[in-house]
């Protein structure tokens, strides 16, 4: 799990693990998880490479087509703990299914983290807990239940 409050700690974690990675040091537990969705990802390689001009980069809605590399790799590492530890329970079963029928990991992953996105977004809306109840029933509806 990421831990922080701190956004430049948070992302310092990032392009540390990246960069053990790269010079192939060992990784703790939690930086393997985090170099191997990064890993997954060649579109961000380079960004995490230049931590000077990253680090502290606000990614604001108004620009157009700018996805946060930081929020979307967060949400990967996110499910991978809740596949890991089947929380909310069911979702295990689901992403097997869903996988079945997307037949590729990585869209799978990224049909979840919508859902996700959506349930942690309403939850900060709201301020509420995350609906867990929603949020299994937006990752049935991608299987068509």
């Amino acid at each position: 799990m990421l831990f922080g409050q701190d956004r430049d700690q948070l992302r310092r974690q990032f392009f540390e693990a990246w960069r053990k990675r790269r010079t192939r040091l060992p990784l703790t537990p939690l930086e393997q998880t985090i170099a191997g969705v990064i890993a997954m990802h060649p579109e961000y390689h380079s960004l995490l490479e230049n931590e000077d001009r990253l680090l502290q980069h606000d990614y604001l809605p108004e620009e157009a087509g700018a996805t946060n590399p930081f929020l979307h790799l967060g949400l990967h590492i996110a499910l991978h703990e809740q596949l890991g530890t089947d929380r909310p329970a069911g979702i295990r079963d689901l992403a097997r299914q869903l996988l079945l029928k997307i037949k590729d990991p990585h869209e799978t992953e990224h049909r979840m983290m919508e859902c996700l996105a959506e349930t942690l977004w309403q939850s900060q809306r709201n301020h509420t807990f995350p609906d867990e109840q929603g949020y299994l029933n937006c990752l049935r509806n991608l299987l068509g239940h």
